[in-house]
């Protein structure tokens, strides 16, 4: 595909987080927005593991997920939008939505795998709160 379109400024400029990480689960691409919502600067996430922005209770299940995808060529989520919960540099808990695709080489065999991450906090906070209101709502009119 030759659109004339420079990637490496799409990657750059757009709003959501672009992770990538290789055959050896290792960060090997990490854009502004990446470093915008979750606080770490590429430099100090090239070269980490997903266990930089992945709750220790999730790790686990993350990481065999990861192992498997990485084994098969296969992600089980295809190109489902999956909502967790994730890690800031401060300590802090996002809520983030995401997809994830597989990455081959041209023997078709996988180096890495795509993450394209939005923070929904705050979207997840409103409707959190909304939820116990109208709770609250439909309690008090019992």
């Amino acid at each position: 595909m030759n659109t004339g379109i420079d990637l490496s400024q799409l990657v750059e400029c757009i709003g959501d987080a672009i992770i990538v990480v290789d055959a050896h689960e290792k960060i090997v691409m990490w854009n502004p927005a990446a470093t915008r919502i979750f606080g770490y600067s590429e430099e100090e996430a090239l070269g980490s593991t997903m266990d930089l922005i992945v709750p220790e209770r999730q790790r686990h299940r993350h990481n065999e997920g990861c192992r498997r995808s990485m084994e098969t060529g296969i992600t089980r989520y295809g190109a489902s939008l999956l909502k967790v919960p994730a890690l800031h540099k401060s300590g802090n808990m996002l809520s983030i939505a995401f997809t994830v695709g597989m990455l081959f080489d041209e023997h078709h065999k996988v180096n890495g795998i795509v993450a394209v991450i939005r923070d929904e906090t705050d979207r997840y906070t409103q409707e959190k709160a909304l939820k116990q209101r109208i709770a609250v709502l439909e309690n008090s009119g019992s």
